[in-house]
């Protein structure tokens, strides 16, 4: 058996997985949207492993005293609140309700996501440049959604983002990574983590990122809608992992014809 080099030991004994400087162990990272309420939201959670949890600003109480909050079931000292801009169709619009949510909680960790269309929800890739470009000068530490071009993933990570999350397909639509050559190609120019966010439906779809070379995934409506989301998030937490292993072992070389397993040199002739 061929040794291991040193390296690819060390790489396999620690590959650790930062976010703005700050490790963590699961590649995993979830929304807490679309749920039927909280309880189930935390045992999606628990069930998934997931550290870092994204939370639609405008969308959930993060701050109103009285009303039941996400806080109150997924501790905010044991998970990673990414606040996120869900809802902005421009920069300032996105810009402004980061501030809020800096001001509400302190969070300086962000996820950036400004929609350009309504039917597809693609990202609206200027505006998000824009927002971009003023929200790391005022000290966030931005995730950036953006659409699966190289170009743009590069711009974004040039303007000082700490990680870039292309979409694997439309928001919502479980169809997969429709592109998986840009996915490809943005993550070995890339120096910041890059992770699949959007069009994830099924666990092969999160191990399918993860062999690509991406850093994580990011997902929500593929858990929230299964049929069984506590059983889903655990499938995803599993391919997630199973991903990783696999890019990191290397996969043999597709081949055009048939490579027995077993070696036919010294094999007895047929009588």
């Amino acid at each position: 058996m061929q040794a291991v080099p040193a390296s690819r030991k060390q790489i396999l004994a620690d590959d650790p997985f930062l976010i703005a400087g700050k490790p963590y162990r699961s590649r995993l990272l979830v929304g807490t949207g679309k749920y039927r309420d909280f309880e189930e939201t935390t045992r999606v959670i628990e069930a998934s492993g997931a550290e870092i949890v994204t939370v639609a600003v405008r969308r959930v109480n993060l701050a109103s005293p009285g009303e039941a909050m996400l806080q109150d079931f997924l501790d905010p000292k044991r998970y990673t609140y990414l606040p996120n801009t869900a809802g902005c169709h421009t920069a300032e619009e996105a810009v402004r309700t980061l501030r809020l949510a800096r001001e509400a909680g302190g969070w300086k960790l962000a996820k950036l996501e400004v929609i350009g269309d309504g039917k597809t929800l693609y990202p609206d890739v200027v505006q998000t440049l824009k927002a971009a470009e003023i929200l790391v000068k005022e000290g966030f530490d931005v995730m950036a959604y953006t659409t699966d071009d190289p170009l743009i993933a590069r711009k974004l990570e040039d303007f000082g983002c700490c990680a870039i999350m292309p979409l694997g397909a439309p928001i919502g639509s479980g169809l997969g990574i429709r592109n998986p050559l840009n996915i490809r190609l943005i993550v070995e120019q890339a120096k910041v983590p890059v992770l699949v966010d959007a069009g994830v439906g099924t666990a092969s779809d999160a191990a399918i990122a993860m062999e690509l070379g991406c850093d994580g995934v990011l997902l929500n409506t593929a858990i929230a809608e299964a049929r069984e989301p506590v059983r889903m998030a655990r499938a995803m937490k599993l391919a997630v992992e199973a991903g990783r292993e696999a890019f990191l072992a290397g996969r043999m070389a597709k081949k055009s014809y048939g490579d027995p397993s077993s070696p036919i040199s010294g094999v007895l002739p047929h009588e």
